[in-house]
């Protein structure tokens, strides 16, 4: 096909912010993991789908199957929508007292739409 570029499984993007791999980016409404680590204003691969543990909110309790939100201002998974981005489902329970969130992403869409 023609227009064929790639997968998409992952994309380059421009970071907003600084990040190290594995950690959440959302560059305007696009959700990902950062594969590497990248300063502000540099373009690094982000993965756009797929299961990863991504920080959480503390002392958050997440259920299996709960849909997840991005909250970009501390840079974590919440399950509040208001004001955030929802990025997927949590995949596996998540305690108290666990540091992260198994999140399947799925696509992000700002709260209430």
């Amino acid at each position: 096909m023609k227009t064929f570029v790639q997968p998409g499984l992952s994309v380059l993007l421009p970071m907003p912010y600084d990040r190290t791999s594995g950690q959440g980016v959302l560059v305007g409404a696009l959700f990902g993991v950062v594969a590497v680590d990248a300063l502000s204003g540099v373009s690094a691969e982000v993965a756009v789908n797929g299961v990863f543990d991504i920080t959480k909110e503390a002392p958050l309790v997440i259920a299996v199957g709960a849909r997840v939100f991005w909250d970009n201002t501390n840079r974590r998974v919440t399950t509040t929508s208001t004001g955030n981005v929802a990025i997927g489902h949590a995949v596996v329970a998540a305690a108290s007292a666990d540091t992260t969130a198994r999140v399947r992403l799925s696509g992000s869409t700002p709260a209430g739409t």
